[in-house]
């Protein structure tokens, strides 16, 4: 069985001039998990692994550096699901976790799904992960940004999207550069508001897939999106693959649009061809704007967004090194 792995840095909004930082950032995120895979390690694992060292780069929306509530709090969401057991963890509004990824782990490994709040940091001190200050997670450039009001929220211009060149031709895959983009809206502060995300298949053809976020820059305090949310957010099944989703949350609840994704799946489509016909279907449907990762379960990649760009990463054997782009 192949082993696979492919991570996003959030579909939306990105200045050219972070496109190698973004590129970088999924390049590394993807070795991380790829060693895991390599070494026989389960693909749930690995999708923890990718993720906790997107979390950890301030140049994503995860983590320390994520956007910060109209009050000025980075409140994170995270989730995970193990494909084989079908078992779910996620958490939401969190405050004082520097690595939520970790905490919903543990969730997944308890009798609960779905911690929120001050009770999901309170589970984390039961299991050993320390609580971190609040402070430690906002970055000088997003307090900075929550100070000058994200560009009031509705100051946009147009933009295009970055060509990061051809993907590598390897055999079995699935892949194209992704959905068209149309005129897209860039927000002013050229900032990415997104989530980060993985999705993995491990050499005993389990599959894992993740999510975790910082939501909208200047969201309503206690607002919760798709991403702790199972088959909005992210979803794995084995025998049919994985999903980790980005875009505005709300649209992807209402469409289930990350389970939806392996229904496709499971009725013929190819991987690329199920992670387009999502994005054509967020589009037509509601008009919404995001992107999404997939896996199939023999590890044969897609994805597709219509937003100006989706910064990710993928590994697959044969591969000399791993490709990346926006």
């Amino acid at each position: 069985m192949g082993i696979a792995l492919i991570v996003h840095g959030g579909a939306g909004a990105i200045g050219p001039e972070r496109y190698d930082a973004a590129r970088e950032g999924c390049r590394a995120a993807a070795a991380a998990g790829w060693q895991i895979l390599l070494q026989g390690g389960s693909a749930l694992e690995a999708v923890e692994t990718a993720i906790v060292t997107l979390e950890n780069d301030p140049g994503f929306n995860a983590g320390t550096g994520a956007v910060l509530t109209t009050d000025g709090r980075a409140e994170l969401d995270a989730g995970l699901m193990d494909g084989s057991s079908l078992e779910v963890g996620a958490v939401a509004g969190v405050e004082r976790i520097k690595n939520p990824i970790v905490l919903a782990r543990s969730v997944l490994h308890s009798p609960h799904t779905l911690l929120m709040g001050k009770g999901a940091e309170l589970f984390a001190q039961r299991c050993g992960i320390p609580l971190c200050r609040r402070s430690d997670l906002v970055t000088p450039a997003q307090h900075a940004r929550w100070q000058n009001g994200y560009g009031s929220g509705d100051d946009v211009h147009l933009g295009s999207k970055g060509d990061a060149g051809a993907p590598p031709q390897t055999s079995g895959s699935a892949v194209t550069a992704g959905a068209p983009v149309d005129a897209e809206m860039v927000h002013a502060d050229g900032h990415q508001h997104g989530t980060v995300g993985a999705v993995a298949v491990d050499c005993q053809g389990r599959t894992a897939a993740g999510a975790s976020t910082g939501g909208i820059a200047a969201k309503h305090p206690g607002r919760i999106g798709d991403t702790p949310l199972p088959g909005c957010g992210f979803y794995a099944e084995d025998g049919l693959g994985g999903v980790s989703s980005t875009g505005h949350g709300e649209d992807f609840i209402r469409l289930v649009l990350a389970r939806r994704a392996l229904d496709f799946i499971a009725d013929g489509l190819s991987a690329q061809a199920a992670a387009t016909a999502c994005i054509r279907l967020l589009d037509q449907r509601l008009s919404g704007r995001g992107g999404l990762i997939l896996l199939d379960a023999r590890g044969r990649v897609g994805y597709a967004r219509n937003t100006p760009a989706m910064a990710h990463a993928f590994m697959l054997p044969g591969m000399e090194r791993v490709y990346a782009g926006v």
